[in-house]
């Protein structure tokens, strides 16, 4: 359906007629020529013939008219507006904090029956989950050494999930893990916001040793403001030998008091996730306890059309202005 957002502008289209009415020359009493030539209408006359085809006055002003037409068409902002759709809306804000350190790297993961690596599991899981999100404004932070926001909120899932794809280690210093500047940059974010439906859910392997913020003053700034934090530990606790008979316990980084504390601080929960089977029933788990509300927003798609009728008024007014010129040059010869 075509509306005009502006109609009162259609008023303007007589402006010109007022305008040569109020400012039209006056002529004097005793006008008289200054300067009489015999055969100055015959020269007058053939100077017409010659341009009458391409440069008629009529035409120039049929041309101008349409200029100024289109000129306030424009104006009075056309605008397409199309059928009314219906979109799920939760009213949720829900974050979610990625731990891309190299420890992440460990391959002590199984996904599609071929084993990856911690980071390649989480990246998976979370994009079904991020499927299951619709409605919700979700937002995607990474953080190793110092915290980034790959994506502000925004209901866009399609992005969320392809930022999730790019999202690799190396992006930040992959030597540390900075999870209270992590939580302190996700709750920079909400803060604003006045929803009062605020969560954050954070997945690590690994313990706070880089970062301004401890993980004790990050959980009170987020209970302060409202944000409810789940936090997830990821990582196999099996005992594996690496060299020149050294064992290693890949799980043995992983703090997990430090996130129990900031889960219990703030509302949320701590899950252990030792394999994708766990991380999976962990993410499943929360799209239960955090249900997406299936209230219906009513949305209509407005595309703007001003820009074609401004188009061609300026198309039109330099073609008159074109055609005025040459027509005065001849004139003058």
């Amino acid at each position: 359906m075509l509306i005009f957002e502006w109609p009162w502008a259609f008023a303007l289209f007589f402006a010109p007629l007022l305008l040569r009415y109020l400012l039209r020359p006056t002529r004097a009493r005793n006008e008289q020529a200054a300067l009489r030539v015999p055969f100055a209408g015959l020269l007058q006359s053939l100077s017409h013939k010659s341009r009458r085809r391409l440069f008629s006055p009529r035409l120039l002003f049929v041309l101008a008219l349409l200029a100024w037409a289109l000129l306030v068409t424009s104006l009075a902002r056309p605008t397409w507006v199309g059928e009314q759709s219906f979109v799920p809306m939760s009213g949720r804000d829900l974050m979610l904090a990625l731990d891309i350190s190299g420890s992440m790297k460990q391959e002590d993961f199984i996904f599609d029956a071929r084993r990856v690596s911690r980071l390649h599991a989480a990246k998976e899981v979370i994009k079904d989950f991020v499927d299951k999100r619709q409605g919700d404004r979700l937002a995607l932070i990474v953080f190793a050494a110092q915290p980034y926001l790959q994506i502000p909120l925004s209901f866009d899932v399609q992005v969320v999930k392809a930022m999730l794809d790019d999202t690799v280690i190396g992006l930040a210093d992959e030597r540390q893990t900075a999870i209270g500047d992590a939580v302190g940059l996700a709750v920079k974010q909400l803060r604003e916001n006045k929803n009062n439906n605020k969560v954050l859910v954070l997945l690590t392997d690994g313990s706070n040793n880089a970062g301004i913020l401890s993980p004790a003053e990050a959980a009170e700034l987020a209970a302060q403001t409202g944000v409810k934090i789940y936090t997830i530990g990821v990582g196999s606790d099996r005992v594996s030998r690496i060299s020149m008979g050294f064992f290693i316990r890949q799980g043995a980084e992983l703090d997990e008091a430090s996130l129990k504390m900031i889960a219990d601080k703030t509302g949320g929960r701590y899950f252990r996730a030792k394999n994708t089977g766990e991380l999976k029933s962990i993410y499943a788990l929360l799209d239960q306890i955090e249900k997406v509300d299936r209230d219906e927003q009513t949305i209509q798609i407005r595309s703007a059309l001003y820009t074609w009728p401004l188009f061609l008024s300026l198309l039109l007014a330099a073609l008159v202005s074109i055609f005025f010129n040459h027509r005065h040059r001849h004139a003058f010869r």
